[in-house]
């Protein structure tokens, strides 16, 4: 959010979608994982896509003050961190308790920083509080909570990279409800999102059946 004060959301989603990439380069130096041309290609088509859907192949709208970068830089790392660290916590408690307490301890210590309590609420439109309820729940409680729970079938990298599927949902909706034009370079971008996630189900083990036991 803040990296969309300072500059734009097309260059805070795809600063947030480098995380991929530093989970590939955090688990290499872990030497928990071995760098492979599927990963390369699954990066690149990550990026890419982002990058195809969001700006819809104009360079202009990168150009944003350096906070906005900063920030943007910030969100991947955060990313990347929650991605990694929750696979542990989901090995000993449901995943719902660990994005519930995340979202209290994250919302008591930003409290401190912007304190509710001193926001005139009765200056807010009834429009604005549905706005802010389907951000708190739909956007941000349900998105975690699903996220989260991918972890338990997927890696920290196959998550975070079937995460990149997400600007695809938003230039998708915006066409369908906004009317917005769909663009060349945003079918391409589309066709990015689409082959990564065929890539990433390609050569997965298959589960075992009742029967082969």
């Amino acid at each position: 959010m803040a990296s969309i004060q300072h500059g734009n959301s097309a260059v805070a989603t795809l600063l947030q979608y480098l995380s991929p990439v530093m989970i590939m380069v955090y688990m290499i130096w872990r030497k928990q994982a071995t760098l492979t041309r599927k990963d390369v290609i699954s990066a690149i088509l990550a990026l890419s896509g982002c990058f195809l859907l969001l700006t819809n192949g104009s360079l202009s709208q990168l150009s944003v003050p350096l906070p906005a970068v900063l920030w943007g830089v910030l969100s991947g790392v955060a990313a990347a961190f929650y991605t990694l660290y929750a696979v542990k916590l989901i090995e000993k408690f449901d995943s719902l308790v660990v994005v519930g307490w995340a979202m209290i301890i994250g919302g008591a210590a930003l409290s401190l920083i912007h304190p509710p309590w001193e926001i005139d609420f009765a200056s807010l439109r009834l429009e604005t509080y549905g706005y802010l309820a389907f951000t708190i729940i739909l956007g941000t409680m349900i998105a975690f909570w699903f996220y989260i729970e991918s972890l338990k079938s997927l890696t920290a990298k196959e998550t975070s990279l079937m995460g990149s599927a997400e600007p695809l949902a938003a230039v998708g909706t915006t066409v369908i409800w906004l009317h917005e034009p769909f663009g060349l370079f945003q079918w391409l971008g589309t066709a990015c999102i689409i082959g990564l996630i065929l890539l990433l189900q390609s050569n997965r083990p298959k589960p075992i059946q009742a029967n082969d036991k």
